[in-house]
């Protein structure tokens, strides 16, 4: 197969990731033509034996970190280009680490081959990645949780990253009020509560009255991976690993998705 035909499905991928990287179209194809223009000088640079994807995205972020400007500070109009901001005000080895996880949806272990890091480096850069993201945008954060433990296990987790947590509430009624009393910007849901009542008809309800980022932590995924629409963005199954939680907090966050489903309501509970 040859080298145009290797790329070539992965080449939309890689533009929208340096799309995101450098904040424009045309800056990002600007280094994704130049790549290009490498493997036609040297098609050695992308081996047969490889893995085309990986290779590819590895050789881009090697084209980008070889330009020094790239890793001085970006002065962005915070009025005008918000979005921009949350981007490139990013310190830019944990900025890769987070969009190849977040946006390209590579695993901890491509990342790392991609980056030439240990995997604990990417957990690391991405923790950075989480905590300067929450200085831009943090927020008070609402946790439905019967299991105390758990609750200031996640307590602790949503501080540490920089943001608050408002309430602490164990029943859907506990829930909604609290969401009355003070609006959050982020909820984390588990599912089953303590009097018996249902997380996802607590959610729902909320969703009525406020768009917000949900994150469902629970031991009964299967109750909403159902394969049907619709489905919640965020999914975390318990026991949870701590880096996947903070790696979905700035995710919901700094893409602001909001967890509801496509046609604006979660599977009701049975």
């Amino acid at each position: 197969m040859s080298t145009a035909a290797r790329i070539a499905p992965h080449l939309p991928y890689l533009r929208r990731f340096g799309r995101a990287l450098n904040g424009t179209q045309e800056s990002g194809d600007a280094y994704v033509v130049a790549l290009l223009e490498s493997f036609i000088v040297d098609p050695t640079s992308l081996p047969r034996d490889s893995d085309p994807k990986i290779t590819l995205y590895q050789k881009f972020i090697e084209l980008w970190n070889s330009v020094d400007l790239n890793h001085r500070p970006t002065a962005v109009d915070l009025d005008t280009e918000p979005s921009r901001r949350s981007l490139e005000s990013i310190t830019p080895l944990p900025r890769q680490a987070f969009l190849l996880t977040a946006v390209e949806g590579f695993s901890t272990a491509q990342v790392a081959a991609i980056l030439g890091q240990s995997a604990e480096k990417v957990a690391a850069l991405l923790n950075q990645a989480g905590r300067e993201i929450a200085e831009q945008v943090a927020t008070d954060v609402l946790i439905i949780e019967d299991e105390p433990l758990i609750a200031m296990d996640l307590e602790s987790l949503v501080t540490g990253l920089g943001h608050r947590v408002n309430r602490m509430v164990r029943t859907h009624k506990e829930a909604v009020a609290a969401v009355r009393a003070q609006p959050p910007g982020l909820v984390l849901a588990d599912i089953q509560l303590a009097d018996g009542s249902s997380g996802i008809d607590a959610v729902n309800e909320i969703l009525q009255g406020i768009n917000v980022p949900v994150i469902f932590i629970t031991a009964f995924p299967e109750r909403l991976l159902t394969g049907d629409r619709p489905e919640p963005a965020f999914l975390i199954a318990k026991p949870f690993d701590v880096n996947t939680v903070r790696a979905l907090i700035s995710q919901a966050l700094f893409f602001g998705m909001k967890a509801k489903l496509r046609d604006g309501q979660l599977p009701q509970a049975n």
